[in-house]
């Protein structure tokens, strides 16, 4: 799959000499420009040919191998060229004269800027010039290969879309624009990198997104100054506000049903070239419990998932702290029964149970990340020999009692619920595993209050992230801790929107 459009030109670089910014009139000097700034740079290509009614007249086209359609470059550029008649000689303006003789497939465009011919050349492009014409046609042929669209693996779903977003800017934009089909969608390129030039795409809709936001966006976009912008990370690290505890304030995402909901809901998308990751902006703290498949079956199912993860978050957090701090400072809160279980299965353990959850929590995450390096089913092994195999062996072996186990291991599943507060997760849960040892409960309650405050401060470019609109009510409730059914979602949040109105049901207006 061929991309069909190079990305956005830049101001000339640097590195170009000035008296190289522009194309020469013959073919020989302009070959001397372009060979001096592609020495050493095996693939990228020329040939010269002429006309053979006349063969006084000269071309030369500058292509790089591997990144350019070859095959399309000999049926559609070369040979009709080569056997092209009543071709002006010298072409006075050569745009005229390839345009009305010779059919060519894909974009054409003129210029005379050396610096823009070497971003088109090096992103897929031919670059064609002509014997006396001091300006060369960049021709749309690019014939590099992508991934194939599929479902991304980390946002699968039962129900709903099963395409993902691929390595390609141009392919992506396609997937987003068969599904808002409406001229109100913007698509604005432009690139960043001050040596990989990387595409991307601010998306949004006009009508409904918040002007403000788009103004502040491009203010920050502006501001990155870094060599190349690999992949969405790049830019997330330049942008986001930063959080100490590691939650999002940007949102990522490989599906283009996300993308386009978000965008009708008057949120910002950031579009990169070589990633298949989108970045959507501004980010609610709610969008860390909702999936895409919410959406897709009944609301009462979706609401009951929903409540589900946000329960894991604060499971995976807190309950190795409490037990800690019941066991270590609490014990009149258990019922006698279940103190004397705990007691004898703590007999034979030489270590202190703070010491022990921290150990096993650090083991666990270690065969975590085993597993998600570890390709296909030899990482699924690895995650259940390390935790069911090795778990009962350290119990046997009295260097951990069983009840720390199972809290080590149930605060294990509970993290993999809600997989876009991983690292925030990880953070919380021993900063609260710390207090709740050295304080008990006490220490737990003041790490929970320390936690919510600096949630509800989080900002996602001035928008609270927590709850945007100010006021409880049905509006504003509607998709965060449940999800209303769809005739009753009226309005949009204020905040993220300059059209807060949305289409009921028949297409009346609320």
């Amino acid at each position: 799959m061929a991309e069909t459009q190079a990305p956005p030109n830049t101001t000339c670089d640097a590195n170009v000499p000035e008296e190289s910014r522009r194309l020469r009139p013959t073919i020989q000097e302009n070959k001397a420009i372009l060979d001096e700034l592609f020495t050493d740079v095996d693939i990228m290509l020329h040939r010269e040919f002429e006309n053979a009614e006349c063969p006084g007249l000269k071309f030369c086209i500058y292509f790089s191998d591997g990144v350019s359609d070859s095959m399309m470059l000999g049926e559609h550029v070369i040979k009709p060229l080569i056997l092209a008649d009543n071709l002006p000689h010298p072409p006075k303006l050569l745009y005229e004269a390839v345009r009305d003789h010779v059919e060519l497939t894909g974009e054409i465009s003129e210029t005379q800027d050396v610096q823009e011919i070497v971003n088109a050349i090096t992103y897929g492009d031919t670059l064609l010039l002509v014997e006396g014409s001091a300006t060369g046609l960049i021709i749309n042929n690019k014939g590099f290969q992508l991934r194939g669209i599929a479902e991304p693996e980390g946002e699968k779903v039962l129900l709903g879309p099963r395409e993902g977003f691929t390595e390609g800017l141009m392919t992506n934009l396609s997937m987003l624009r068969r599904r808002l089909r409406t001229h109100q969608l913007k698509l604005k390129m432009d690139s960043l990198g001050r040596q990989s030039k990387t595409g991307i795409c601010i998306a949004y809709m006009d009508n409904i997104v918040n002007k403000d936001i788009l103004k502040e966006l491009e203010r920050r976009l502006e501001g990155i100054d870094i060599d190349a912008v690999l992949d969405a990370g790049y830019i997330t690290e330049f942008i986001a506000e930063k959080s100490v505890l590691g939650f999002h304030t940007i949102g990522s995402t490989e599906r283009p049903d996300v993308v386009a909901g978000r965008l009708l809901e008057g949120r910002i998308a950031i579009f990169t070239d070589g990633s298949p990751v989108v970045l959507t902006l501004p980010y609610l703290f709610v969008e860390n419990f909702q999936s895409s498949e919410d959406y897709y079956m009944g609301n009462l199912y979706a609401s009951y998932n929903r409540m589900l993860r946000i329960l894991s978050f604060i499971c995976t957090i807190t309950i190795p702290a409490a037990f800690v701090a019941v066991l270590g400072f609490h014990h009149e809160l258990l019922p006698t029964g279940l103190m004397l279980t705990f007691s004898a299965a703590r007999q034979n353990v030489p270590l202190p149970t703070a010491l022990e959850c921290l150990l096993l929590l650090l083991f666990f995450d270690f065969l975590r990340e085993a597993g998600v390096r570890t390709p296909g089913y030899v990482g699924q092994a690895v995650g259940f020999v390390g935790g069911v195999v090795i778990g009962q062996a350290a119990v046997e072996a009295n260097l951990v009692a069983a009840p720390v186990v199972i809290v080590v291991a149930f605060t294990g599943i509970t993290i993999i619920v809600v997989p876009r507060l991983t690292m925030a997760s990880l953070f919380a849960r021993y900063g609260l595993l710390l207090a709740a040892s050295l304080f008990g409960l006490v220490g737990l309650a003041l790490g929970l209050a320390i936690v919510l405050v600096h949630v509800i401060n989080l900002q996602s470019f001035g928008v609270p992230t927590l709850m945007p609109t100010g006021k409880l009510d049905v509006q504003t409730v509607k998709d965060t801790f449940v999800r209303i059914p769809w005739p009753r979602v009226l309005t949009r949040i204020p905040q993220l929107s300059d059209n807060r109105v949305r289409s009921k049901p028949g297409g009346e207006r609320e």
